[in-house]
């Protein structure tokens, strides 16, 4: 593989993690920087995840497949392979290195580097530094820690609070520094659904006019197949299955500064409040007091499934080169497990019970008076 032209752009993760890529194009480098929010910042340190853009090449004749053509190996490397542009392009990645020095090495024009927040989160882990699955925001001078499984609620809290004047601390990926006080945040562009915007009008007025008519052409898209699809032929269901595919992309990825403004995204902030969300059946929310050792078992399994597509390579990878191993990966679980009660224990949790959708305001209202 040829390196690719381009300098080196350092990413620091609040001093806990540095990234630095090499040698891609401007396109390259700014695909990075949605995937890592922005968050440039001169190392002073080693990085502890280089990445490394290449011309692309032709696939090699000895390349063997997995998972039809997912991933792939040679006689000395594991490939995450990716469709885009109607080519295949392959990034190496080394796990069997990933404990004392992570390298990927990526093909120019791949678009999003596979795998690399999933990397982040396990130098995080190695660094002493818990990622986790939460958002996170300091409403009133109270840090709140936002955690639940996918889904859950976490994005629609954070909206709510901040329509009300919160400083955005995180949202998806938040990680609780080794004193466990402290929160910092990942500003990963924000999955903002069209069903958030009716309560939310400040937000679909900060939409740029390309997001607004995506969002109106799945709408329409989606209720053209719904209505079809009634008149599908019994058994088929194949309009069924496409409205259904529509509904699940009725949203935008938006960057948090151009939804709440730089000055409300601080990045930063204590862990005085947890809050726990869980949908529901029941049409009423309810805030009721719970054990923080007990949301911290919870949410060990929460980040194993957050970890599977990584999970997955990893093992691919080890199918390929059954003589490679990571401590790091492979004993990742236990080392969570371990340091979210750590890190939680003691700390003023809730449980926040809610229907899906959630009203967003109603959520507001139902968890400010935690943060008095």
């Amino acid at each position: 593989m040829s390196p690719a032209t381009g300098a080196a752009v350092d990413f620091d993760l609040h001093g806990f993690v540095g990234i630095r890529v090499v040698g891609g194009t401007p396109a390259d480098v700014a695909a990075v920087d949605r995937q890592l929010g922005g968050l440039r910042g001169a190392l002073s340190r080693d990085p502890d995840i280089v990445v490394t853009f290449v011309e692309p090449e032709a696939v090699a004749a000895d390349l063997r497949y997995l998972d039809l053509d997912a991933s792939a190996f040679d006689d000395d490397a594991f490939y995450v392979l990716q469709s885009r542009g109607g080519s295949r392009l392959k990034s190496r990645v080394d796990f069997g290195a990933v404990d004392h020095g992570c390298r990927i090495v990526a093909e120019s024009g791949i678009g999003a580097v596979p795998l690399l927040i999933a990397i982040l989160n396990l130098v995080a882990l190695a660094n002493d530094v818990l990622p986790i699955h939460a958002s996170a925001f300091v409403h009133d001078g109270c840090g709140v820690l936002v955690a639940g499984w996918a889904k859950g609620g976490k994005t629609e809290t954070l909206l709510g609070f901040m329509a009300n004047g919160a400083t955005y601390v995180g949202d998806e990926w938040v990680y609780v520094a080794p004193d466990g006080r402290r929160l910092y945040g990942l500003p990963e562009p924000i999955k903002l659904w069209d069903w958030h915007l009716p309560e939310l009008p400040e937000y679909a007025a900060a939409l740029a006019r390309g997001q607004r008519g995506r969002l109106r052409a799945i709408t329409v898209a989606q209720r053209a197949a719904d209505r079809l699809g009634r008149l599908d032929a019994p058994g088929s269901g194949l309009l069924e299955r496409v409205g259904r595919k529509l509904e699940r992309q009725r949203y935008v990825h938006v960057a948090p500064t151009e939804l709440f403004g730089a000055d409300a995204c601080g990045l930063e902030g204590r862990l005085d409040r947890l809050v726990f969300v869980v949908s529901r059946e029941a049409e009423a929310i309810a805030v009721e007091p719970i054990d923080a050792r007990e949301v911290a078992r919870r949410m060990a399994y929460s980040l194993q499934y957050e970890r599977q597509r990584l999970l997955g390579s990893y093992l691919q990878f080890r199918f390929g080169f059954p003589d490679r191993s990571s401590n790091l990966v492979e004993g990742a679980t236990e080392r969570e497990r371990d340091m979210l009660v750590e890190r939680l224990e003691g700390t003023d949790a809730h449980i926040v019970l809610h229907p899906f959708p959630p009203s967003i305001p109603g959520l507001y209202e139902a968890i400010r008076p935690l943060t008095g």
